[in-house]
């Protein structure tokens, strides 16, 4: 599958689990601006069917590389970035996983199930990228003691392969080129963002600012009966040159990390 159709593909269902993000995209191009994705993040388990290698897939084959690496020490998380050599217009890549070794055994028992169950899709096709949830039926118990842990292994749980967020690149607007601007556009018109650590996460001298909106809420169908809970969120980031002039391509884990709890804002239950 080309990259275009994947891209279209995953934009299609983010907009609709995140309709907040289909709006601030019209707003963008109602302010005359065109909107250009820095990266889109995906989440996984480091199980070795669905790890972040496998899930690379599409995205290797269609000349994107693997570049710089992130530890979460304390959400117990791997990441990885991946970039395009033959369209730098195309965005990042960046895929993390739970290291399930370092979770409960609770965690562990409930989401060992992706890798053993027989009616799992074909993880080495392309398509897993799009296959959502790989539990059912879902419990809300399930969800909310698994919350109580890790709220990215609740996420993961309920939405699986999907984009969790894609992110505007504010150096590619014309207008609201600083994300000071963006934040007060976005606020202006109505919408949260995430203040975990500051509504900016980073400064200009790590190279990358980012701030994202909190998750849009949708109904999602439980044993228990129907219930809202967070889903995905639109991130935006100002990178800036390093000392060659270069732009920098990388991420600050120290930043990401703030930026994952666009998700885990409606606190425990």
């Amino acid at each position: 599958m080309n990259l275009e159709r994947i891209f279209k593909r995953l934009w299609i269902d983010y907009v609709t689990q995140n309709p907040s993000a289909g709006k601030i995209y019209n707003l963008f191009l109602q302010e005359g601006e065109e909107v250009i994705n820095d990266h889109i993040a995906f989440r996984t388990l480091d199980y070795p069917e669905i790890n972040i290698d496998i899930l690379a897939k599409p995205f290797l084959s269609n000349g994107y590389v693997a570049k710089g690496e992130y530890l979460f020490k304390e959400k117990h998380l791997f990441a990885r970035h991946f970039e395009s050599e033959k369209d730098l217009k195309v965005p990042r890549i960046f895929i993390s996983q739970l290291i399930l070794s370092e979770c409960s055994q609770f965690i562990q028992d409930i989401l060992k199930s992706a890798s053993i169950k027989d009616d799992r899709p074909n993880y080495s096709s392309d398509k897993l990228i799009f296959s959502g949830s790989l539990f059912s039926p879902l419990s809300y118990q399930t969800y909310n003691k698994l919350r109580d842990e890790s709220e990215y292994a609740a996420w993961f749980y309920v939405f699986g392969f999907r984009a969790n967020h894609f992110t505007v690149s504010i150096n590619a607007l014309k207008t609201y080129n600083n994300i000071s601007a963006v934040n007060e556009l976005l606020k202006k018109n109505g919408f949260l963002l995430n203040d975990s650590g500051g509504e900016i996460k980073g400064t200009k001298a790590d190279l990358l600012q980012q701030s994202s909106t909190l998750a849009d809420k949708v109904t999602v169908k439980f044993v228990e009966g129907s219930f809202e809970v967070p889903c995905c969120y639109y991130e935006f980031a100002q990178r800036y040159p390093d000392a060659n002039g270069k732009l920098y391509n990388g991420f600050v884990a120290k930043s990401a990390d703030k930026i994952f709890e666009s998700t885990n804002f409606y606190g425990k239950k």
